[in-house]
């Protein structure tokens, strides 16, 4: 069965920065539309960024244009957050998710990691 696993989560101070990791096996990584989600507590889980499957296409959440950054490595079955100039608000439990289909929307999803905890202090 296809498994996700993120790493790279912790504390960070606001301004600070941290590189999540989600690598995928049991499936074809490189034919799925990967994508990340945040969840913060007593909150909806909301869509935060995706990429295609070749990494040339990418749409982030407004609230993280020009901190955050996606990319993949298909020869390593990972895909890859950058987060900059982080900020209290983006404290959450990151999850990695693989759509087989087009990624659009939080339905689409099929495979889902089990979340990494990100907390910025102020």
């Amino acid at each position: 069965q296809v498994q996700l696993v993120e790493s790279g989560g912790g504390l960070v101070q606001a301004g600070g920065s941290l590189r999540l990791s989600c690598t995928v096996s049991g499936g074809t990584f490189s034919t799925y539309v990967m994508g990340w989600f945040r969840q913060a507590p007593g909150k909806e889980r909301e869509f935060v960024v995706r990429i295609s499957w070749s990494g040339g296409a990418t749409y982030y959440v407004d609230s993280v244009k020009g901190r955050f950054t996606i990319s993949r490595d298909n020869a390593k079955n990972t895909v890859y957050l950058q987060m900059n100039s982080l900020k209290p608000e983006d404290t959450a439990v990151y999850y990695c998710a693989a759509s087989d289909s087009d990624g659009l929307g939080r339905q689409r999803y099929d495979y889902w990691g089990q979340g990494t905890q990100v907390t910025v202090s102020s």
